[in-house]
C-alpha cells in the first residue's frame, strides 16, 4: 500500500469510534467498545508501517532531538504520514480518555461532545479545555450542581438528593 492510501486511511480508521462517543455516547455498545484501549490499534499499526520502514531515521530523530533533523524527517512523506498516524492514535487516545472521564464525573455530553470535536482538530486545545470543565465540575460535584454518580448510581445518572 503505497504512503499516500495509508496517509489518507489513517484518520478513517479512527472515525467511528469518535463518532460513537459524539454521537451515541450512552450506547451501551459505545460504552463497551470505548472501553478498551485497543481502539487506537488501527492508526497504530498505520504508524507502525512507516515506523518499522525507516526505523533508523527515526530512532536518530527521536534519541537526539534536533529541530533541523526532525524537520528533514517530517518533510519526507513517510515521515509526515508517520507523524500523522502518531497524532491520530494519541488523539483517539486522549478522547477515549475525556469520554470515559466525564461519564465518571457526570459532565454532561452537550458539552463533551464540542471538546471532542475540538479535540479531534486541535487536540492540544481539546484536552486543555476539557482539563477546564472537568475541574469546573469537580467543583460544581462538591456543590451540587451537576448529577455525579455514585457506587449507587450509574455514570450520568442523578445522584441521591437529599432534602433540607
Amino acid at each position: 500500500m503505497s504512503t499516500t492510501t495509508l496517509f489518507q486511511i489513517t484518520f478513517y480508521l479512527a472515525a467511528p469510534f469518535w463518532a460513537l462517543m459524539i454521537l451515541a455516547p450512552g450506547w451501551s455498545l459505545t460504552r463497551r467498545i470505548i472501553a478498551s484501549p485497543w481502539i487506537v490499534l488501527p492508526p497504530l499499526v498505520v504508524y507502525t508501517v512507516f515506523a518499522v520502514g525507516d526505523f533508523g531515521t527515526l530512532w536518530s530523530v527521536v534519541s537526539r532531538p534536533d529541530l533541523e533533523t526532525l524537520r528533514a524527517f517530517l518533510g519526507t512523506p513517510d515521515g509526515a504520514a508517520a507523524i500523522w498516524a502518531h497524532l491520530i492514535a494519541f488523539d483517539l487516545f486522549i478522547g477515549r480518555w475525556m469520554y470515559s472521564d466525564a461519564r465518571e464525573r457526570g459532565v454532561p455530553h452537550a458539552v463533551l461532545a464540542p471538546i471532542l470535536v475540538l479535540t479531534i482538530l486541535l487536540s492540544p486545545f481539546g484536552l486543555l479545555t476539557y482539563l477546564a470543565v472537568r475541574a469546573v465540575a469537580a467543583r460544581r460535584a462538591t456543590i451540587g450542581s451537576w448529577h455525579v454518580s455514585s457506587p449507587s448510581t450509574g455514570p450520568g445518572e442523578p445522584a441521591p438528593h437529599s432534602g433540607g
